[in-house]
């Protein structure tokens, strides 16, 4: 029988059960019944099948369902309380000096609140987030290693005006915390610029190409909403890819196109920039080993090399 019901169409069934509930307008007596009474019996198979037969637990009351385990156990702690309060009372006989301390704490719990919402959860705040930003600082550092530090050397040396601050970006080990303000607040300053004409497109679009799924994997880390300089940094980096990518042929562009491409190298060179002094700082305080590599390959050093000499 069951093999049989599995075959019937579903509309059917959905008309039988109409049938079933309609009333006649005149008795008020339902009808549909005799004539599709074999239907409902036909219909526990069909729903077993479907995998809509009722389970026990439709029974239970839906408030009960929705209430979290939270108000559970706040519900059981209230109850507790107001049992061991009126043991309380009814041992030592005495509800003023219940109902004394109890107020007491009650007035205290601003205080609580205070303390726990205010101070310590910020503390606990400031901590995470701290902790966070170390984490990202690992993805940056892995963002110089495979494409900033390869894109700074490349768009400094296309840069007319290097020259002009080339030895203020010469980070040495004897760098303070106030030699890096200074280089930060002289780059404010700044006039950057790119020579399109000095700029090798295809070999830029070859090499976007090969980092585009770099990239694309550093877009998704979540925590990058935490370090709004960096993330502004490689949305400029992911749009020059973008332009170049969709640029089939990059070599024969005209010039206004091509002054198109340069302000968008312009806009990812400055956050480079900035984003490289800060990260040496970043490495200089936390990593030396790390700071001693990174200021032997400074892109802005025409010398740079990774080989120690002394």
């Amino acid at each position: 029988m069951t093999a049989l019901v599995t075959h019937i169409p579903h509309t059917y069934f959905i008309s039988a059960l109409e049938n079933v509930n309609r009333r006649d307008p005149a008795s008020g007596k339902g009808f549909g019944k005799k004539r599709h009474g074999a239907t409902s019996s036909l219909m526990v198979p069909y729903m077993k099948h479907r995998g809509l037969a009722m389970r026990p637990s439709v029974l239970i009351d839906s408030s009960m369902k929705r209430l979290s385990w939270q108000a559970a156990l706040g519900i059981s702690l209230v109850a507790l309380s107001a049992l061991l309060y009126f043991m309380e009372i009814a041992i030592f006989h005495s509800s003023r000096d219940t109902f004394f301390y109890l107020f007491q704490d009650i007035a205290f719990v601003p205080i609580q609140v205070l303390l726990v919402t205010l101070i310590i959860n910020r503390l606990l705040t400031v901590r995470e987030k701290r902790s966070r930003m170390e984490k990202l600082n690992m993805v940056i550092g892995a963002f110089f290693s495979e494409v900033g530090t390869r894109l700074l050397t490349y768009f400094s040396d296309c840069d007319p005006n290097l020259e002009s601050v080339r030895k203020d970006l010469i980070v040495t080990n004897n760098w303070s915390r106030e030699e890096f303000r200074k280089v930060k607040d002289l780059l404010k300053r700044y006039d950057y610029r790119v020579e399109i004409q000095k700029v090798d497109l295809t070999h830029l679009r070859t090499f976007f190409l090969e980092k585009k799924e770099f990239l694309l994997r550093l877009l998704e880390n979540p925590n990058l909403l935490e370090h709004e300089s960096f993330t502004e940094l490689l949305l400029a980096v992911f749009h020059l890819v973008e332009e170049l990518v969709v640029r089939e042929d990059v070599t024969s562009l005209p010039d206004s196109d091509r002054h198109h491409i340069a302000g968008d190298i312009t806009r990812a060179y400055i956050l480079l920039v900035h984003q490289w002094l800060e990260y040496m700082g970043h490495l200089k305080k936390h990593y030396p080993y790390l700071f001693s590599l990174a200021i032997r390959i400074n892109p802005f050093n025409e010398d740079a090399s990774p080989i120690v000499r002394s």
